[in-house]
């Protein structure tokens, strides 16, 4: 998600970004990919993006393909795909010819499973190199890969494997104990694959369970050519809305089009660049930009299973000699908060080109980057069902701190009226909306058509964000048009918090907002009423907030809990989470007509 607006810092600091972006491109001898902005955009089509892709006979497509497989018959055949580095400090290394192999064995062990093409195999791995072996070989067979944050709860594991109807569930033996007692409650799940990564737990298969080591051990690497179309389906992830369970937002092969020539010009890529992105595999981040657009450009990366430290991300760049950077702002708020002198004690100069995405970059960290690296951190936006990024700073651009930039050479934004779809003027605020019809935008709600139509308007796709353009073109978010939460770049719908603290026997209604945060943009606040015979102590609020962080997870439960008699509802019964920030943020609270009596 793109920054927010800060338009007079941006102005005034123009000019000084585009001699940031001068001296990175001399320095590193690095010519952009993407070296006339207005001339590509002006003369571009994805069919030219297509020829430079191989493609597969027939005129089929193939993710996996793209990714892995066609730079085995090049130069790149073995060069290094993937530097792992696990969180007990082991050290693995894979070239593209291994992963091929890989991939293909895993496609083999589905094919063996009786796993058919269309399929739902879900994974749920820290980030280790089977996670990929398992996106790619599922992808390779034609099946649909479901990845899922490995700091997932039960319940959210438990709603996307029965909404899905996933035949498949590829973890390890931690996160199988974690979800053990939903796993008989997923009548379609038929095959659990326990993947054991260096005999981290001896002896931890049970009963029915399936081991990756062994089917891999057993299963052929010439899977052959995939059988893939365009618009077969290739990708799902969950998406949070404000109200009910999470969407499954579904991609098809198509998609690799996006990724290929985002991964091109807005990360800018090239052949010997070294690449990190630090976001899991089970958000769209981590699967986009973290295994596809790297791999479909020829470049190798980084992959690094440890949590966040500023000292050891630090020295993950300088071992690595990393040069393309993609993070969070979250993280970069924290390496702020960790202090200047710590990045002095590394070697970070390899560095030559940083992204950020996941929620507004605030200006102050663009600034900031270029006191530590030298170089401004260049904001984007995109989302779950954009697939691929549509507006973004480019290396030959200029950086306004705090605007997520400029579209992409393909995709046509605007600022709209949702409810007319007439477009706005620039400095107006309205719905940041985007023309249909990019290669990788969701092709569905996995069964749930009509809220898919719903999200399509007057000829434009309506993204739930408030934004405005300026005379330039330039994009400035203003903020979600509707309750979603967004909590260190991660989407949390209130309606799934609401519903798991309702389910504590001391809990009668539970109202869930987003409050502001100076490190994660936003944390999760509850507002609980409670039953008869309970009282509102602390004992009881530590034990919500335990009770919500198992069904949950960490980064989504509530961070702060607070009791109140009752939550403020419409007369048809909806609780008006509007009035309860309002209230929490001492703002006016607008029109209280439909509040029901007291």
């Amino acid at each position: 998600m793109g920054g927010q607006g800060h338009e007079k810092a941006g102005e005034e600091n123009h000019v000084n970004y585009q001699t940031l972006n001068k001296r990175a491109i001399e320095d590193f001898k690095v010519r952009p990919n993407l070296a006339d902005y207005k001339g590509t955009r002006d003369k571009f089509s994805w069919d030219q993006i297509e020829k430079e892709l191989d493609g597969l006979p027939g005129g089929g497509l193939n993710l996996a393909y793209e990714a892995i497989d066609r730079h085995t018959k090049t130069h790149r055949k073995d060069k290094v795909a993937m530097h792992w580095e696990g969180k007990n400090g082991e050290q693995e290394s894979y070239t593209f010819a291994q992963m091929s192999e890989m991939t293909g064995r895993f496609a083999s062990v589905l094919k063996g499973l009786g796993i058919h093409k269309g399929d739902r195999v879900f994974c749920f791995m820290d980030r280790i190199p089977e996670v990929y072996v398992t996106a790619f070989g599922t992808l390779k067979h034609g099946a649909v890969i479901g990845p899922l944050f490995s700091a997932f709860g039960p319940d959210p594991v438990k709603d996307r494997l029965l909404d899905s109807g996933a035949v498949a569930l590829v973890t390890t033996p931690d996160l199988r104990d974690r979800i053990a007692h939903i796993l008989p409650e997923l009548p379609e799940l038929k095959h659990i694959i326990i993947v054991n990564k260096n005999n981290r737990f001896p002896g931890s298969l049970k009963e029915g369970e399936l081991s990756y080591e062994k089917l891999m051990e057993g299963a052929s690497a010439d899977y052959g050519l995939p059988a893939t179309t365009r618009e077969d389906y290739s990708i799902m992830h969950y998406t949070s809305g404000t109200t009910g369970k999470p969407k499954g937002a579904v991609h098809a092969h198509q998609a690799v089009l996006g990724h290929y020539a985002t991964g091109k010009w807005v990360l800018d890529l090239h052949e010997d660049d070294i690449y990190w992105c630090t976001a899991d595999p089970g958000w769209v981040t981590g699967t986009s930009y973290g295994m596809c657009a790297p791999w479909t450009n020829g470049v190798t990366q980084v992959i690094y299973e440890g949590g966040f430290r500023a000292s050891a991300w630090y020295s993950t760049i300088e071992k690595y000699k990393v040069t393309v950077w993609y993070t969070a702002p979250t993280a970069i708020r924290m390496l702020m908060k960790a202090g200047v002198e710590v990045p002095k004690r590394y070697d970070l100069n390899s560095l030559r080109h940083i992204c950020s995405v996941g929620e507004p970059l605030n200006p102050e960290a663009v600034v900031w980057g270029t006191h530590v690296f030298d170089q401004p951190i260049h904001d984007n936006w995109w989302q779950t069902e954009t697939g691929s990024i549509m507006i973004a700073n480019y290396p030959i651009m200029g950086v306004k701190p705090g605007s997520m930039g400029r579209p992409f050479p393909g995709i046509t934004a605007g600022i709209v009226n949702s409810a007319t779809g007439e477009e706005m003027a620039p400095g107006q605020e309205g719905d940041l909306a985007l023309r249909p019809g990019w290669p990788s935008m969701f092709r569905t709600y996995w069964n749930n058509q009509e809220m898919y139509d719903s999200k399509f308007k007057n000829g434009w796709y309506i993204t739930g964000d408030q934004a405005k353009m300026d005379e330039e073109g330039y994009f400035w978010f203003i903020g979600r048009t509707d309750d979603v939460i967004n909590t260190a770049g991660h989407l949390v719908g209130p309606f799934e918090v609401e519903s798991a603290l309702l389910e504590h026997p001391a809990v009668a209604e539970a109202g869930v907002i987003g409050k502001p945060d100076p490190i994660a943009m936003e944390v999760v606040k509850a507002f609980v009423s409670l039953k008869d015979g309970y009282e509102p102590t602390d004992e009881l609020r530590h034990e919500l907030m335990r009770f919500s962080r198992q069904k949950l997870a960490a980064a989504v439960a509530p961070r702060e809990i607070e009791f109140i008699p009752s939550l403020p509802k419409t007369r048809s019964g909806k609780i008006m989470r509007r009035l309860l920030k309002a209230r929490e943020l001492g703002l006016p609270e607008g029109d209280t007509s439909t509040l029901e009596d007291d």
